[in-house]
């Protein structure tokens, strides 16, 4: 893979995975190591081109140096595939379970921001209005001029929270710590801003924390039960809910992985899926599976989520230059945008300690991605190959 290709795609995509160069023995010598698919057949009996050979390539050979298992969606009128690989867990080494459930990270967002849209077509909500006017208690002055527009594209200037730790090892000793939301928010907003609000983009989680704080006022309700009641209930998605403050995974689930220093000071895969998520909330901590996140992808697409021209909000970029790169803004309200095999594809991942999510799709749904890849270094700089080569493999080569 090039590496201009790796790059522009990563930095659209804001996800990433590297790992070391070798498996450690009981990885590399586990059964089921080469991949497990399953296929369904095309509804338009164009299954081929869905890019089948393309995607089986992409999750063959798990568990890698990169990941060791992936769940694998692709639909929409151009065809269908589903795909597993990998193993349910390096101990035991048997085949990935292709309908567990895996921490989807920031794909949260798009439930967080699809119910504050909802929020503003009933007029419960102002998204030209300062999120201080909604929480004058917790937003100080100095962020007096931020919208909840602003907070939901990332163009608010508010830096992040300040959480303790340096290191992935540090960050797993502490695992279990519990964060509340006003706590993030205030340790926030007690930072300088970075710019001046609506003059750049800087993706972030805080504004996601401060607009579920938001709905959370305005509705009388926790954030959790909102989105639960106006979509996951509706959509019929039962596999997917928020863990609150337990750091397990309920049901079926496959291990997630981590390279990091062990007790013996070599370096090795430490089995992560037990890792609290509370400083996520409602910016990454949702809990789904491959089947539901489909059903959302498809129903949010047709406007069957968000109804009416608030809808468009997701599909608007602002005009502003990014942070760190200066290049075009990429994020809009919830989703973000790249341009694939010569169209534009938008959608939203996420990263947890040992999983990588992603949904994805074309403008009108005609094609649809959904994985969750159990990347070993899932939080990490560079993006996960196995993840990258899953994009390519349904979308193609970026435009640009």
């Amino acid at each position: 893979m090039r590496n201009t290709t790796r790059t522009l795609l990563a930095a659209a995509l804001v996800l990433g995975v590297a790992g070391p160069a070798a498996l450690p023995a009981s990885a590399a010598t586990a059964p089921h190591a080469t991949a497990q698919h399953t296929t369904a057949p095309s509804a338009t009996a164009t299954t081929a081109d869905a890019g089948s050979p393309a995607l089986e390539a992409a999750i063959a050979g798990l568990p890698s140096k990169d990941a060791t298992a992936a769940l694998v969606r692709v639909g929409g009128t151009e065809g269908s595939w589903r795909g597993s690989s990998g193993v349910h867990d390096l101990r035991t080494g048997r085949p990935a379970d292709p309908g567990a459930r895996f921490r989807a990270g920031s794909v949260t967002k798009v439930f967080t921001a699809a119910v504050a849209l909802q929020l503003a077509s009933e007029g419960r909500l102002d998204l030209d209005r300062p999120a201080r006017s909604y929480l004058p208690e917790l937003i100080p002055a100095a962020y007096g001029g931020v919208t909840v527009r602003q907070l939901l594209d990332h163009t608010h200037g508010i830096p992040a929270a300040g959480l303790p730790g340096e290191t992935v090892e540090e960050w797993y000793e502490r695992r279990f710590e519990v964060h509340d939301p006003r706590d993030l928010v205030r340790s926030a907003t007690a930072r300088p801003r970075e710019f001046a609000p609506g003059e750049k983009q800087h993706y972030l989680n805080i504004g996601y924390t401060i607009a579920g704080l938001i709905v959370e006022r305005v509705t009388g309700d926790s954030y959790e039960h909102q989105v639960a009641a106006r979509v996951l209930r509706p959509l019929g998605l039962r596999d997917t809910y928020f863990p609150g403050t337990s750091p397990r995974i309920e049901g079926r689930h496959n291990h997630g992985y981590q390279w990091m220093r062990l007790a013996d000071g070599t370096t090795g895969l430490r089995d992560v899926t037990v890792w609290g998520t509370t400083d996520g909330w409602a910016a990454g901590n949702l809990i789904s599976t491959t089947a539901d996140l489909e059903r959302f992808t498809r129903a949010l697409f047709a406007g069957e989520v968000v109804r009416g021209p608030l809808l468009e909000e997701m599909f608007t970029l602002p005009k502003v230059p990014d942070l760190t790169t200066g290049a075009p803004a990429a994020f809009s309200v919830g989703l973000s945008m790249k341009k694939l095999g010569g169209r534009e594809v938008w959608g939203k991942t996420g990263g947890r300690w040992g999983y990588n999510a992603a949904i994805a799709s074309t403008r009108h749904g005609e094609r649809t991605l959904v994985y969750s890849v159990n990347s070993t270094d899932a939080k990490g700089k560079d993006t996960s190959r196995v993840a990258l080569n899953l994009m390519l493999a349904t979308y193609g080569l970026p435009s640009e």
